[in-house]
């Protein structure tokens, strides 16, 4: 049967440029291309999910604008549930504007509509999550609609994977409420409020829970309370763009927890590297055959 997932996060329409390099503060450069592509840590993640072949419930906020439309009938065409996606009269949607030079990104983001994520909307969703098999929330929405969701997922005896991302610091007993946590190495220190050059073995066994450490090209390390972390190698593919594999991970991760952590993070290691070698951020998101064959060769 297919993984029930709900992810409660962003939803932003990704502004891309592509340049042969990033700028520097005062300079301007010719492009090599620009698009617009739908992204936002929740929606792409609830997108590369249902690719996965989950089924998927997105709990977030858009504005009634043109981006807001788009990115509703995007999701919608993905077989994305969007019963809890809220429309609010008085935000724009949200935007991320990202360069793109090398294979690396620089983003800024701009919440908009997702600021107005509130603890009364995920409570909203509470039957809905409370049938999932799993829950996957981000950074990129208020802290208090966050902790609802952790401390929802909690009464309702549902795990909650804590995507923290873009990283602040929290409450050692809100971490505690995930079920897993899936940093990189610098998002796990400013979590912990350590330094971020001390070993990141170290800071995995200082957590409070559960860690999935992404390492990028180096591939992920995991670690279950009281155990020893674990590696999992990356797979060698070509570069395109980046932007999106964080997400990508983390939603087949959720897709093919069930299997067990360390099945479940080698297929995560193999979803982004497929996306990254393609350009935007869902576009890029392979759907379950494309990540079948992959792990075949």
């Amino acid at each position: 049967m297919a993984r029930r997932i709900v992810v409660v996060g962003s939803i932003n329409m990704d502004l891309v440029t592509q340049a042969p390099r990033f700028p520097q503060p005062g300079e301007t450069l010719l492009g090599d291309g620009f698009i617009t592509v739908p992204g936002g840590k929740g929606a792409n993640q609830a997108v590369a999910a249902a690719r996965l072949g989950a089924e998927v419930a997105l709990v977030g906020a858009l504005g009634r604008d043109a981006f807001g439309e788009q990115l509703h009938a995007g999701l919608r065409e993905e077989g994305v549930d969007l019963a809890h996606v809220h429309r609010l009269d008085d935000q724009a949607s949200g935007t991320a504007s990202i360069t793109v030079a090398g294979g690396e990104n620089q983003i800024v983001v701009v919440p908009a509509a997702n600021a107005g994520v509130m603890p009364t909307h995920i409570e909203a969703a509470r039957e809905v999550v409370a049938r999932a098999d799993v829950v996957l929330v981000q950074m990129e929405i208020p802290l208090e609609a966050i902790e609802a969701t952790l401390r929802l997922g909690k009464r309702v005896g549902v795990p909650v994977i804590l995507n923290p991302a873009p990283a602040r610091p929290l409450p050692a007993e809100w971490l505690a409420l995930a079920r897993y946590v899936t940093p990189n190495q610098h998002e796990l220190a400013v979590l912990l409020g350590a330094d971020p050059t001390e070993d990141f073995r170290a800071l995995m066994r200082r957590a409070p829970g559960a860690v999935v450490l992404t390492r990028g090209g180096e591939g992920a390390w995991y670690r279950e309370q009281g155990n020893e972390p674990a590696h999992q190698p990356s797979f060698d593919v070509a570069v395109v763009d980046s932007t999106g594999a964080g997400d990508t991970f983390n939603a087949a991760l959720a897709a093919f927890l069930h299997e067990g952590l360390p099945q479940a993070v080698r297929k995560a290691c193999a979803a982004a590297a497929l996306a990254v070698t393609r350009l935007g951020a869902q576009p890029g998101m392979p759907h379950r055959q494309e990540l079948d064959a992959f792990l075949v060769r």
